[in-house]
């Protein structure tokens, strides 16, 4: 029998060997050519020491609802030793061009349409994460992005990554997660 190695940690290194392309600050996507078309996305923190954050979060209000949460909160949902912050995918009318847009505009503290990830922005040092996206068919931005959820939660004892609030869990008959 082959020996099966572990999975290796999610890093720039082996996001990149899977096709995962750009790895920029938020601040350069605008000059960055990201694709139009459907895809997933990462947002990486290089920086592994424990985070600090920000008693109220820049990022945009949506219909009322103000982003911030208390310094507790975000302590509870941080993931030691992690460096993806975040996975979320571009389908639909929204390509990544656009939904990364809309991200960066929420971070800026504009109105946007981006309320998922919001708690990266409560991160000291927001301005220093990388956001890079891998492209895809829409039929399977869904499906690459619940897989690298559950890939990230084998990793870290079945949590989520930082910013992600819910696993997107896939639907179809007989897929439960499989995590526990």
């Amino acid at each position: 029998m082959p020996h099966m190695s572990p999975t290796p940690e999610l890093t720039q290194k082996t996001l990149t060997e899977r096709g995962f392309r750009g790895f920029v600050p938020f601040r350069d996507l605008p000059d960055s050519n990201v694709p139009a078309g459907h895809g997933i996305y990462v947002v990486v923190r290089t920086e592994t020491s424990p985070p600090s954050f920000l008693p109220v979060s820049p990022a945009g209000h949506l219909k009322g609802r103000d982003p911030s949460v208390t310094a507790d909160r975000l302590g509870n949902v941080w993931v030691d030793g992690a460096t993806v912050v975040y996975i979320g995918k571009a389908a639909g009318r929204n390509g990544l061009d656009r939904r990364l847009g809309d991200y960066r505009r929420h971070g800026t503290g504009l109105l946007s349409g981006h309320w998922g990830g919001r708690y990266i922005w409560q991160l000291a040092d927001s301005d220093s994460l990388l956001v890079a996206w891998r492209s895809m068919d829409e039929e399977d931005a869904g499906e690459a992005e619940q897989d690298l959820i559950d890939e990230f939660k084998e990793l870290h004892g079945g949590r989520l990554p930082f910013a992600n609030l819910r696993n997107n869990a896939r639907t179809a008959p007989g897929t439960d997660g499989g995590i526990g």
